[in-house]
């Protein structure tokens, strides 16, 4: 499948162009795969009820989330933000990081060229470790904190 000639915005023109290449992934795809993903997941009993309960418009979430694939797997520059730190404080975990990976790898494959698929499963995998590692850290350090300050409390 060759790209298609909607080459995003980008901070790095000739990076993107080379990705898209290599990967046949563009901006429509990249969009396809957002709203099918998220709709998977908005559907899924374990993950919906976290998105319903963080996410209020879905119209501006699935902009910024197509943005953020476009940076990610583009190289694009189009995200600006930080995505972990509204994670931080949900109660997700890695039977939830598992369920977003199975659901995203099947939405990768039913909607993108197979190398591109493998160039965003990569990425998200990445992702999830990251995140994960962050919010286990960010937990530690609350519970860390909770003691000091209970210590302190105590002299």
């Amino acid at each position: 499948m060759q790209p298609q000639t909607d080459n995003p915005d980008s901070l790095r023109p000739d990076i993107t162009a080379e990705i898209m290449r290599h990967t046949g992934l563009n901006q429509s795809t990249l969009t396809a795969l957002v709203h099918r993903f998220y709709a998977k997941v908005r559907a899924d009993p374990l993950l919906a009820p976290i998105f319903a309960e963080h996410v209020q418009d879905w119209d501006a979430h699935l902009a910024r989330l197509v943005e953020f694939w476009s940076s990610v797997a583009l190289m694009t520059g189009r995200y600006h933000g930080a995505p972990v730190v509204p994670h931080l404080e949900m109660a997700i975990g890695p039977t939830h990081f598992a369920r977003w990976l199975t659901l995203f790898r099947e939405t990768a494959a039913e909607t993108c060229p197979a190398a591109g698929a493998a160039h965003l499963v990569e990425r998200a995998e990445r992702i999830a470790r990251a995140f994960q590692m962050a919010i286990a850290t960010h937990t530690a350090e609350k519970s860390n904190q909770r003691k000091d300050d209970a210590q302190l409390r105590s002299d």
